[in-house]
């Protein structure tokens, strides 16, 4: 009660400032020079280039994720003294130094996707494209379970988006240098088509695969799907430190703040805005985008309700039932259960970075909370056997894996391990 702002407010602070810091840092980055010191190097080397920025995108995005998080957590932590308050600053120094980094890397990755499309003989487009059916090799032929396939599918809508706007950086620099001729613009559209049917086939006949040769029905895919609604209808269902779509968006191990910095860095060195017509066009424009916005929330909002309420979740967001892990001695639950003292849950039993610490009785019973999304949403992988309904043939059973525990990358979001 004695809070000045809310801890979403308070995220909220911090993301702007981040957003805006990292902006006028990146004005110190010349955008002309990198595009003219990637273009006076080879092909192959510029084909190595592209592969490494990949695997760096990923471990940014991996490290930077578990950096907001202790920025978001030190900042809304309820504090004894004020003293306490400095142990923000150096976490917010290391995210501002984060954001400009993995926007710095993004930068040079369209650079290099540029030089691809302004190539005369569009030999390093060709072995770009042909970089993505590489993952068909890397992936088809290997064990996968219901779990990694998730894992895999949140990683295409991941990468996937994070192409698209790519692909629009690099359409916005071409008009610029063609003083916006709309003629140049079809010269681009055949090689934009050509990137994005070439990921998107990539990714059916590896989903084909991989589905066929682990013996996984396509229902699946309506699971994994019921799984990102869940998540978004759960934070709906109170008082949420983020974003809406936050959880969301951890899940998909995606971080928007370096790719806002630098699409808004692009936009405004872009598009040059002169005279009080234009100023009166960028705040309609500006308009625009927050209605789109809200019109955005909430058909995704309905479309979620719709597919919680077809796979017969909607129980599930109102009635959180808290079990036990099965397999655990009771020392060991009551040692989890104190290190967790300081996390609060939310509705679907997960734990969150962003809740506020939660005072528990000194005599609570201890247990440990389980993701019923999850248990509805995963299966067990193989064939089962039959077996009766009996709750003593049930205890043989193989346990099964939570999705929030498939990986480190995953739940980065959701617990502090």
């Amino acid at each position: 009660d004695r809070r000045l702002l809310q801890p979403a407010q308070v995220c909220d602070i911090l993301k702007g400032v981040i957003l805006v810091i990292c902006y006028f840092m990146m004005h110190y980055v010349d955008y002309s020079m990198m595009y003219h010191l990637i273009r006076g190097q080879s092909v192959i080397k510029l084909y190595i280039i592209y592969n490494m920025l990949e695997v760096a995108d990923r471990l940014f995005s991996s490290f930077g994720q578990d950096i907001l998080d202790a920025l978001y957590w030190t900042a809304t932590e309820p504090k004894e003294r004020k003293r306490a308050h400095i142990g923000v600053i150096p976490h917010f120094f290391m995210a501002v130094l984060y954001v400009f980094l993995h926007a710095i890397l993004i930068m040079v990755q369209a650079t290099t996707l540029n030089v691809a499309f302004n190539s005369h003989n569009k030999s390093l487009l060709t072995i770009m494209m042909s970089n993505n059916f590489v993952e068909i090799k890397g992936s088809v032929f290997k064990k996968f379970e219901k779990n990694n396939l998730f894992q895999m599918s949140n990683s295409d809508i991941k990468e996937r988006f994070t192409n698209y706007v790519l692909l629009l950086i690099v359409c916005l620099r071409n008009m610029e240098q063609f003083s916006w001729n709309p003629d140049h613009l079809w010269v681009l559209f055949p090689d934009v088509c050509m990137v994005v049917a070439s990921e998107i086939a990539v990714d059916i006949v590896k989903h084909a695969f991989i589905t066929k040769f682990n013996d996984i029905t396509a229902d699946v895919y309506s699971e994994y799907r019921a799984s990102l609604a869940f998540d978004l209808v759960s934070s709906r269902q109170k008082n949420a430190y983020t974003d809406y779509s936050d959880s969301v968006s951890r899940r998909m191990g995606f971080i928007p703040l370096p790719l806002a910095v630098l699409l808004i860095r692009v936009v405004t060195s872009s598009i040059k805005v002169q005279g009080v017509l234009a100023y009166v066009c960028v705040v309609l424009f500006y308009c625009g985008l927050i209605s789109l916005k809200v019109l955005n929330s909430i058909v995704l909002l309905g479309k979620s309700c719709q597919y919680v309420k077809e796979a017969k979740m909607e129980e599930k967001l109102f009635n959180p039932i808290l079990t036990a892990t099965p397999g655990k001695s009771s020392g060991k639950q009551q040692g989890m259960f104190k290190s967790n003292q300081g996390i609060s849950t939310d509705e679907n039993g997960s734990t969150s970075v962003t809740n506020q610490p939660v005072h528990q009785k000194e005599n609570a019973p201890s247990f440990l909370l389980t993701s019923n999304a999850d248990q509805f949403l995963t299966t067990p992988d193989g064939e089962e056997k039959d077996i009766s309904q009996d709750s003593s043939e049930l205890k043989h059973r193989s346990s099964k894996k939570d999705l929030l525990e498939i990986d480190r990358f995953t739940i980065c979001g959701n617990r502090i391990d």
